[in-house]
């Protein structure tokens, strides 16, 4: 019986994935960059720049990788962005409240993509939660913080390739986040932080030598 429910609970999460959450509606942000200044994105921690009509980061500090952030209010979106692996072991695209103490550095929900695997991460009440944060530095609190991670990510195995333009469209809608890779529905995710009011801002973190991205758009959901 044990199995049948873990089939169907993975057969329903393909389900899910399948469907779309909503549709595009306002259109909040875009950028080609085809110019040669960083804009309206913001260099947290270095180094981003734009090079030949793209945006480079590449990670410049030992205990944290590049953040490029642009700021934009928004709750339910529709995100899309091209990228390619330029020599980097992965990413993150992140969605943050600078006003929200609850959670470290206000992050709220995540994509991140490591070159065999995606994975949808609710930041709010999962990892980046400061309770859970702190507990995840003690050892002996290892398995209590396990057990409150439970249901507040999900991946999918998934082998990137590092030399071609990858498409990606994030989805968030309420308390649901839903990942479509190259066209493909590969991830979705329900969790209750992800219904946070407001994502402030939306972000890149770069790890490695470097990702270039390019025509980022971000749509209100209707």
């Amino acid at each position: 019986m044990k199995r049948l429910s873990v089939l169907f609970y993975a057969l329903f999460g393909c389900l899910q994935a399948a469907e779309p959450l909503t549709q595009k509606g306002e259109l909040l942000f875009s950028d080609d960059f085809e110019r040669s200044d960083l804009g309206d994105w913001k260099p947290l921690i270095p180094s981003f720049a734009v090079q030949n009509g793209v945006l480079k980061g590449w990670q410049t500090r030992d205990d944290h990788g590049a953040v490029g952030r642009v700021y934009r209010p928004m709750k339910n979106v529709v995100v899309e962005f091209k990228f390619k692996l330029d020599g980097s072991n992965g990413f993150n695209a992140v969605f943050d409240d600078q006003n929200f103490k609850g959670s470290h550095a206000g992050h709220i929900c995540r994509v991140a993509f490591a070159p065999k695997q995606i994975r949808l991460g609710d930041d709010k009440e999962g990892v980046m939660r400061n309770d859970i944060f702190e507990m995840r530095k003690d050892p002996a609190k290892k398995t209590e913080a396990d057990k409150l991670l439970v249901g507040r990510s999900s991946a999918a195995n998934i082998v990137i390739d590092p030399k071609p333009w990858h498409c990606v469209t994030i989805e968030i809608l309420g308390d649901q986040m839903r990942v479509i890779f190259d066209d493909k529905p590969i991830g979705h995710l329900k969790s209750p932080g992800i219904a946070h009011e407001t994502k402030a801002s939306f972000h890149f973190t770069v790890n490695g030598p470097g990702v270039l991205f390019d025509d980022v758009r971000i749509w209100q959901a209707e």
